[in-house]
């Protein structure tokens, strides 16, 4: 810990809500806003959490499982290039529940046209070649929001797809950039 400020919020309410704070106990770790009571095992991991892809994916999924899409996106304004990473983990996943599956797909379309999307090509590219159909589906999608021209060759691969959806989406996406 390279800090630790606690402030009573009965004296400091303009604190609270400046942070944006609604519950108490609240702390931020890193990127992570955790709020409620965490044991102290709990909190560990969390920290050994706190830079790594794997990581801020856990915690938007824990954000989009207790419908916390505003909280995604505040995470995205914290820590741009981390959490963008981490969305392209999850849209990888494909045992995600179809909320975390919703929100991811929904701030990526917020992204669109992005530096931010645009650097994650090569990631979303790989997940071209997932087992998942649904995975290169949001794959392809993905790509076609990124308005990036190296996004081509992903797209231009899954023309061959043996899923005729993924190939439709793709034909959508090439036609978008």
């Amino acid at each position: 810990i390279g800090r630790l400020e606690v402030v009573n919020i009965t004296q400091h309410r303009q604190l609270a809500q400046a942070q944006g704070i609604r519950a108490v106990p609240w702390l931020r770790l890193g990127p992570f806003e955790l709020a409620g009571l965490r044991a102290p095992a709990e909190l560990a991991q969390w920290a050994a959490r706190a830079h790594s892809s794997e990581g801020m994916a856990e915690y938007l999924r824990e954000l989009l499982m207790e419908g916390g899409l505003s909280g995604v996106r505040a995470v995205l304004q914290r820590a741009p290039q981390h959490t963008a990473a981490a969305l392209v983990h999850l849209l990888g996943d494909a045992e995600a529940a179809l909320q975390v599956r919703v929100g991811v797909a929904a701030v990526v379309e917020e992204l669109e046209g992005s530096a931010l999307l645009t650097a994650q090509v090569d990631r979303l590219g790989a997940l071209t070649h997932h087992a998942d159909a649904r995975i290169r589906i949001d794959a392809a999608h993905s790509l076609g929001l990124s308005h990036a021209a190296n996004a081509r060759p992903f797209l231009n691969a899954l023309l061959q797809d043996d899923d005729a959806e993924v190939r439709e989406v793709a034909q959508e996406s090439l036609r978008a950039l």
